[in-house]
């Protein structure tokens, strides 16, 4: 995949669509943007224990596949020289190969579980419980981060190649497992949003102290001004920490559907989501926790529909 000479928008990528064409996604405002934390679900079942030996095995691949790396800094850093510094870090290029092969698997397990839902609900013929929405929109929020970025840099046919092999046998193997156990699956995800919100804040810290150049004051593609209906004058920065920002709500989500009963609980998040600041800065709900959210969203709704009747 060899380096693109510079790193500008990739001419007729984003296809100017513009609109709300998409289904429902968190829109962000500048405090919420920077309240995403890096958390952690310990591990306390062994199907927890096994998503998360999973989760840790897919990302040692996964680093080796995109060429990700970052080790950390020596006691001596500051006395190197700049071609040993550069040693420590990624480019731009190296960056958007990661983020791409990221998103490209990202978007399969909302997928792979809304279909086995919907089939689910088809079979037994009876309401889903407000599953599937959200798993939908987990799968195209996943999606549109790809096509965002997609408008930086036109991937070469062996990447695209490693993104196919990559695809078929991740939505398959997902879909085995999920039949199996849709609550190890969930947890999955969970640590895998966990790794995702990691990687992003690292690109973050790594644009901020100045360590990536060319996009430190890099348009946001007109894509991405749409979809998180940022300002005008958005920098790729900006982009990055909506796209961190919905990375958290995905761990957030799949550790609190991890902890429900699948066959019968109500979906908390189809009623109504939760603060960005309780999504960046709380792992998930419990069971315990999701149930009264949906006690007191009802009572909202109850109270709304007394009022305008």
């Amino acid at each position: 995949d060899l380096p693109p000479k510079s790193i500008s928008p990739v001419e007729g990528a984003s296809q100017g669509v513009t609109g709300d064409w998409v289904l429902f996604h968190p829109v962000y405002t500048p405090e919420e943007l920077r309240s995403v934390q890096v958390l952690h679900r310990n591990a306390e079942t062994l199907s927890d224990k096994v998503a998360y030996g999973f989760v840790q095995l897919a990302r040692r691949v996964f680093d080796l596949v995109s060429g990700y790396k970052h080790r950390p800094l020596p006691a001596n850093f500051d006395q190197l020289s700049s071609e040993e510094k550069q040693a420590y870090f990624m480019d731009e290029t190296q960056w958007l190969r990661r983020i791409l092969f990221l998103e490209s698997i990202a978007a399969v397990p909302g997928m792979v579980a809304a279909t086995l839902r919907h089939l689910r609900s088809l079979r037994l013929m009876r309401r889903d419980s407000g599953w599937i929405h959200t798993l939908l929109e987990e799968a195209e929020n996943e999606r549109m981060h790809l096509m965002t970025f997609m408008t930086l840099k036109n991937p070469s046919i062996m990447f695209r190649a490693m993104v196919l092999a990559a695809q078929g046998v991740f939505y398959n193997a997902f879909f085995l497992c999920y039949m199996v156990s849709p609550k190890t699956c969930h947890r999955f995800v969970g640590h895998l949003e966990e790794e995702a919100v990691i990687t992003y804040t690292r690109c973050i810290e790594e644009i901020e102290a100045g360590h990536l150049p060319a996009w430190a004051d890099l348009p946001a593609p007109e894509i991405a001004k749409d979809y998180w209906r940022l300002r005008p004058d958005a920098k790729i920065l900006d982009v990055i920490y909506a796209v961190r920002s919905d990375e958290s709500t995905h761990r957030f989500v799949n550790h609190s559907l991890a902890s429900l009963k699948y066959g019968s609980d109500l979906n908390p998040f189809a009623l109504r989501e939760p603060d960005m600041t309780t999504k960046g800065s709380r792992i998930c709900f419990e069971r315990a926790d999701s149930l009264r959210f949906v006690e007191e969203s009802q009572k909202l709704i109850e109270k709304e529909e007394r009022r305008v009747a």
